[in-house]
């Protein structure tokens, strides 16, 4: 298998097996006709012994949307590419503030009705700004 080398994009590396076409979701890049992407499932891992790689060609994501991706991949790192070499490698960190993305798993919050919003309370634990319960990151996904 062959995947070609991008001049310029994102690759994301370290997602959980199986987890890629979430965060192309999450990414608003399930669109195939938006960018061209490879997705990697399976690949071997020395760490986890498998994870998922995704390549996007053309886009470069800014650090805010990446992060957003440690609710499903909090282990990812993502590297910019520029000129065909990596020019950034960062790994993702929890957003303090989540605004506008998932739902709150409270199924009486009024945030049913309008855009969610959640507050990092502790590492990996969101607060509802509506409804004041505290969810784990991966309940909001």
């Amino acid at each position: 298998m062959q995947v070609d080398k991008i001049e310029i994009g994102t690759v994301i590396d370290h997602i959980p097996a199986g987890a890629a076409q979430k965060v192309m979701k999450m990414l608003a890049i399930d669109n195939p006709q938006s960018h061209r992407a490879a997705i990697m499932l399976n690949v071997p891992s020395k760490k986890r012994g498998t994870k998922d790689i995704l390549k996007i060609e053309g886009r470069i994501f800014d650090e805010g949307a990446l992060n957003a991706i440690a609710l499903i991949a909090p282990e990812a790192t993502v590297n910019i590419v520029l000129a065909g070499k990596i020019s950034k490698k960062f790994g993702v960190k929890l957003p303090t503030q989540i605004t506008g993305f998932g739902k709150c798993p409270n199924g009486n919050c009024i945030s049913h009705e309008s855009t969610a919003k959640f507050k990092l309370e502790t590492k990996e634990r969101y607060r509802c700004q509506f409804c004041d319960r505290i969810f784990e990151a991966r309940e909001l996904i």
